[in-house]
């Protein structure tokens, strides 16, 4: 099979939370993440975070790094060999111009959104001052902070094999854009296994909440894992649909030859979500990844930006 897309779509219950928040790691609202219907959320730009924390611990664990590391999210590179971040995440640099500045990201997430609405509560936080020096600046204080009760969250993770590791180099004539070229930045060995790397931190998303160093944990209790021959995120409403749209979304992939994984840690009956990620892993190893470069050599981000 050639592998087109992945989509991950999971289930992760979270309880006492306010995943979205944190005053260390992407500073963001104190305040939960409400939608007007009154289920709690977590930004897509949060997900992107946890999902690259967990894949920066994977690639430290691999022996086959190399020289390859996760930028952080405020010093991404442009440099795709190396920065899985600026391959993976993407980039956009004003300072370089044209396309070599710039890259769509071929690994995205939507919201993680409860399944159902939120019951919010307020925790009281109390400061008190124990320090009688008098010179002591700090003050008693009171101050309440919202959290989320109970909440099954559904999030969504989708890569597009066919830019991962790859780039596009337009050529115009005359200010009219006449051709399209792809080049690759690394062998096919390093893309699958960044393409791992994606996948297996899907199923290990723990970066949340840094700020009341609060254990939420974004680990599936219940995952699908596509792997397509076409780009499609329509599975993503699976865990949402009723059980005739869910037949007919598994349908539908099996009609034009997908491969599917499904784990359920809630069930006694097929697999787990860790025997589905097992499994997912193995089909990933056996088959192909889509490459636009028909086999090309790799360059570097250097001989890109010089047109070579």
């Amino acid at each position: 099979m050639i592998i087109k897309g992945i989509l991950v779509t999971l289930i992760a219950p979270m309880s006492d939370h306010i995943a979205n928040a944190g005053d260390k790691i992407l500073g963001n609202a104190s305040s939960i993440k409400q939608r007007p219907d009154g289920r709690v959320y977590i930004s897509g730009q949060k997900q992107r975070h946890a999902l690259f924390s967990a894949m920066d611990r994977l690639n430290f664990s691999d022996p086959k790094h190399g020289e390859t590391y996760i930028s952080n999210g405020d010093g991404v590179t442009t440099i795709v060999e190396n920065d899985l971040r600026a391959d993976l995440g993407g980039f956009l640099d004003t300072n370089k111009g044209s396309y070599s500045g710039r890259r769509t990201a071929p690994l995205s997430a939507t919201p993680a959104v409860a399944l159902e609405e939120s019951r919010v509560g307020r925790d009281l936080l109390i400061r008190l001052k124990v320090n009688q020096d008098k010179e002591s600046e700090r003050s008693q204080a009171l101050a309440t902070r919202e959290y989320s009760q109970d909440d099954l969250m559904l999030m969504n993770f989708f890569i597009d094999i066919g830019a991962v590791s790859i780039r596009k180099r337009h050529r115009y004539e005359k200010d009219m854009h006449v051709s399209t070229e792809y080049v690759k930045h690394v062998d096919e060995p390093e893309r699958l296994r960044r393409v791992q790397l994606a996948l297996e931190a899907t199923g290990s998303l723990v970066d949340y909440a840094n700020q009341a160093r609060n254990a939420v944990s974004g680990e599936p209790q219940q995952v699908l894992i596509v792997f397509d021959t076409k780009l499609s995120r329509k599975t993503s409403r699976y865990f949402r649909a009723k059980d005739t749209e869910r037949k007919n979304i598994l349908n539908e992939l099996e009609h034009r030859g997908a491969t599917y994984f499904f784990g359920d840690d809630t069930s006694a009956e097929g697999d787990s979500v860790s025997i589905a990620y097992v499994k997912a892993l193995k089909f990933l190893n056996e088959n192909s990844l889509f490459d636009p470069t028909d086999g090309a050599a790799p360059i570097t981000t250097s001989q890109f930006e010089a047109g070579k």
